[in-house]
């Protein structure tokens, strides 16, 4: 029986996995998955995650509840030698081991590109992950109940300052979606004033969102700036060495939450630790039917590949969900094509238009000349993904937490102690401030669990 690797579980290498699934009959091969995440992050409800509007657990698709017929592999890939056949994969415990095969499909999608600033790699957060939304969020709801109790003041200005780096679609979402949240808390927060918001987008290049075109974007910066933000053009972040942010323009101010969505980079694991075919930049060569470049057995799909856009000859699709999905797909059919003697099939997709959040009811769709904002923007962002989002029981779980939302409006509970589990335990059974912790030898000392 043949054996097909997946190297990674993110859009392309679940829906792959996924049809593959369907499609194969029994006996034809098995199915393999290696990821070191046991879900796919559906990363374009990252945004609403940390705005509240979906559950963390929601935007997450677990791989063994729906691939039940792909052996799941829990690890890192960290080495492809596909002249022997066989990957090197790290277990979170033990030692790394070799997993061979006789196809690969290479879906390990892109990195967070870090720049080498002062400060980024210790203060700054990214939204690609669940984990990095849910401390997004705990982390503002933490700095209102902080500043809220503190005098006007430097300390108090840095909790309410938020600083977003990187103006592309990812780090627009999420700063619109923040910025709306903070906006509602005041109704809770008396104590605390609408000026007293400090909430900075800052982008190196003369526009945002560069999957729009010029006036789309505009609007979207004017609309930011009427909300009370401020959108920095031109600019670079220079350092954030203890939450000070310095920008290249000269400005400087402190800020408790630091959130990095410069872009993405090649993997590591792409770019030098395989002996397939990669290109400058680091994405692995493919042809259009997303097959390896002159390597047999070997595919490539996502975000790690520089997939040839058929629909504008001379360049590549763009790293994004959209086309993802539907290579995964296509791999899966091609594949299957290939083992049936059949001939595969190039990847054609024309784009659906660009489409953003840009907080609660507020949003900007764009296809070709059409643009539609404002409310029925947001709608159609909330229609297109929940249809788009896999399986029917997130759909199911993503429209009831917002038909709840509607109804009672955000939940503002921060549980950012979750993260630190132990500090409950060693604050109560640590001796408390002016007094002496004295116990009997007789009788063991007892933790109270509340």
């Amino acid at each position: 029986m043949r054996k097909i690797l997946i190297v990674g579980g993110g859009y392309a290498g679940f829906y792959a996995a996924w049809k593959l699934e369907k499609k194969l009959r029994r006996g034809e091969a098995e199915v393999t998955l290696v990821d070191p995440r046991p879900y796919l992050t559906y990363q374009p409800f990252l945004p609403e995650v940390v705005a509240g509007s979906v559950e963390a657990r929601h935007a997450a698709v677990s791989l063994r509840r729906h691939l039940r017929r792909t052996r799941i592999v829990a690890g890192k890939v960290t080495a492809i030698d596909h002249t022997h056949r066989v990957v090197t994969v790290q277990p979170a415990d033990g030692e790394a081991f070799e997993e061979s095969y006789d196809l690969i499909v290479v879906t390990a999608g892109a990195v967070t590109r870090m720049l080498p600033v002062p400060g980024i790699a210790d203060q700054a957060i990214g939204l690609k992950h669940v984990e990095e939304a849910v401390a997004i969020r705990d982390r503002l709801l933490t700095a209102f109940d902080r500043a809220a109790a503190l005098p006007d003041g430097p300390q108090r200005r840095k909790l309410l300052t938020v600083t977003f780096v990187g103006g592309g679609f990812s780090g627009v979402e999420g700063f619109g979606e923040l910025l709306s949240l903070a906006t509602a808390l005041l109704k809770r927060y008396p104590e605390l004033r609408r000026d007293e918001l400090r909430f900075h987008l800052v982008e190196a290049s003369d526009r945002i969102l560069p999957e729009v075109t010029a006036r789309p974007g505009r609007w979207v910066v004017r609309e930011l700036e009427r909300r009370g933000a401020h959108v920095h053009l031109n600019t670079l972040v220079t350092s954030v060495e203890d939450g000070h942010v310095t920008l290249s323009t000269g400005e400087e101010f402190d800020a408790e939450l630091i959130v990095w969505t410069a872009g993405n980079g090649a993997n590591p694991v792409i770019g030098g630790h395989t002996d397939l075919p990669v290109d400058e930049r680091g994405y692995l060569v493919v042809r259009p039917d997303l097959r390896i470049e002159g390597v047999p057995g070997a595919w490539a799909a996502g975000d790690a590949a520089a997939v040839p856009d058929l629909t504008v000859p001379g360049t590549r699709t763009v790293p994004n969900a959209q086309h993802a999905y539907r290579q995964g797909k296509l791999l899966a059919r091609n594949i299957i094509a290939t083992l049936r003697g059949w001939e595969p099939k190039p990847y054609v997709h024309h784009s659906l238009g660009s489409i953003a959040t840009l907080g609660l009811g507020r949003g900007i769709f764009q296809y070709k000349r059409l643009v539609i904002k404002g409310l029925p923007a947001w709608l159609m962002h909330r229609g297109y993904h929940v249809l788009a989002v896999p399986t029917w029981e997130r759909k199911v779980r993503v429209l009831a937490v917002w038909l709840t939302q509607a109804l009672f409006g955000r939940d503002i509970l921060s549980l950012a102690s979750v993260q630190r589990p132990r500090e409950a335990v060693s604050s109560e059974a640590s001796p408390r401030a002016g007094g002496t912790a004295t116990r009997t030898p007789e009788k063991p000392a007892v933790v109270a669990a509340g």
